[in-house]
């Protein structure tokens, strides 16, 4: 099953990738707990910040608002994919705090 979910997320990245889409990996920032900070993936940037701020996402609603810090674009799912990964990393989360918190 694995494989198949891998193959259908290739076949839609390939599609997306096509089609001129674009792959974000975001960092936001709690205006009220400057401390609290948050990477995730998106498709739809812009969607993805209403979201956290409207407090649909579980992990984010309790420190809303929240502030757009950073983004990558990627046309590559897959890229943008594990640059998320090693963003929630150690060694990733350094990177972020040196460069961007």
């Amino acid at each position: 099953m694995e494989s198949r979910r891998n193959g259908v997320r290739s076949l839609r990245a390939e599609a997306a990738a096509k089609a001129g889409s674009m792959f974000y990996v975001y960092l936001v920032q709690s205006i009220q707990f400057p401390s609290q900070h948050y990477v995730g993936f998106s498709e739809d940037l812009k969607q993805r910040i209403e979201d956290h701020n409207s407090g649909k996402s579980k992990h984010t609603f309790k420190f809303k608002p929240w502030k757009l810090v950073a983004y990558f674009a990627f046309e590559n799912e897959e890229t943008a994919r594990n640059f998320e990964y090693y963003l929630k990393t150690g060694s990733g989360r350094a990177f972020l705090k040196k460069h961007f918190l």
